[in-house]
């Protein structure tokens, strides 16, 4: 998150909107919902208590080495039909997306060039 959060007005100006997902209960271990109150986000942080986001988009991720019953960290760029056109999954919690890929897939979306769905890593 703190590395998207300095880029919002390039992801604006290309027409994206960026949004958290985390896959925790409320109240969980690290008390999500009392730090989302006192340190609020520029954009929206959803709460995927139940887990069906994370399952959704096959992010999942019952037991690892360093997970339990969380989402594999990742980050997607998806289509205004709703299509993701790219997407990195981090193998372990602190493994994400080069913030200059996720730039990239977001100009070439508001471009127009990206057409079909692209799995990169």
């Amino acid at each position: 998150m703190a590395q998207l959060e300095p880029l919002q007005d390039e992801f604006s100006q290309s027409g994206a909107q960026v949004i958290y997902i985390a896959a925790e209960k409320r109240d969980g271990m690290f008390k999500p919902a009392k730090f989302l109150e006192t340190h609020p986000f520029s954009v929206p942080f959803l709460l995927d208590e139940d887990r069906a986001v994370t399952k959704a988009y096959g992010l999942y991720h019952r037991i690892g080495k360093d997970a339990f019953n969380i989402a594999h960290p990742a980050t997607l760029v998806i289509d205004r039909r709703g299509v993701v056109q790219y997407i990195y999954r981090g193998d372990g919690q602190t493994d994400r997306a080069p913030v200059e890929q996720v730039l990239a897939a977001v100009k070439k979306l508001s471009n127009g060039s990206l057409n079909q769905s692209q799995e990169e890593k």
